[in-house]
């Protein structure tokens, strides 16, 4: 049954400080703008638009998932949303927690990783033992105020994880990402168990205002399972999806995920 494709959120105004984006989005995605209003405790409702109004989309199924509608969390009275003039800090004042995607239907959460804090510790295991101290150490002088996550499973054993890592401020995050994981480059952090890697290519026909997308796949020989993962960077939260499967982790699914992951946080 074919599902509907997943639409953009309208941001808010582009902050005057204008900075390169350095990474890019996928090309089967389409743009439609849909707010319900930047004021305290409001949310805007993210809609969908029909699949054969979407360039490049055929109608039968692809192999995306059904998340539910989406809309994002309210915010403290008389807070502003993280790209509007004024925040310099690029801050989210939602409850990180509620900027989490959720699981799509047909899915096995984790009880133990369902829209939880997570320890500094835990999110350093997820990469390369010789790599841990020095993340640890990287996020200790980083000013990180919280990490959240939520995992779950599918049906055919794909297994999602999606980290939100809050920053004081936006060059925190920055500096973390660029400094310490170095990410977008062929010397980025690579994941526990994952021994080379190669640039996933996401498009570059819908961009979400603001952020920017740095997206890896494990290369062949990957052994039993493939991971694919991919940063968001968003103002002061930093974002990372992950996906593994035995065999072949699906692209579409992955970038599906990483597109709705990023509206929440554009």
């Amino acid at each position: 049954m074919a599902q509907e494709a997943p639409a953009a959120l309208e941001t808010a105004p582009k902050n005057p400080r204008s900075r390169k984006l350095l990474g890019s989005v996928l090309r089967w995605a389409a743009a439609v703008v849909v707010c319900g209003g930047l004021g305290a405790g409001t949310a805007a409702a993210i809609t969908s638009m029909e699949r054969t109004d979407v360039p490049g989309l055929a109608t039968e199924n692809d192999g995306r998932w059904a998340y539910p509608k989406l809309s994002l969390p309210p915010l403290p009275e008389g807070s502003p949303r993280p790209f509007t003039i004024g925040n310099e800090g690029e801050v989210h004042h939602a409850d990180l927690r509620a900027l989490l995607l959720p699981a799509p239907a047909g899915a096995t959460v984790d009880p133990k990783l369902d829209g939880v804090w997570m320890s500094v510790d835990q999110y350093v295991s997820l990469y390369a033992k010789d790599k841990r101290a020095g993340l640890k150490q990287a996020i200790d002088d980083s000013a990180l105020r919280h990490v959240a996550v939520r995992a779950w499973t599918m049906p055919d054993g794909t297994r999602s994880t999606v980290y939100l890592l809050r920053f004081k401020s936006v060059g925190f995050s920055e500096a973390f990402k660029d400094e310490a994981l170095n990410a977008g480059s062929a010397d980025t952090v690579l994941l526990d168990g994952v021994q080379g890697i190669e640039t996933e290519s996401l498009g570059d026909d819908v961009r979400v205002t603001n952020t920017a997308l740095y997206a890896v796949a494990e290369r062949k020989p990957y052994g039993p399972e493939q991971t694919r993962w991919a940063y968001i960077q968003a103002g002061d939260t930093l974002g990372l999806v992950v996906q593994s499967r035995k065999g072949e982790a699906a692209p579409v699914p992955f970038q599906q995920t990483v597109t709705l992951q990023n509206q929440l946080l554009g």
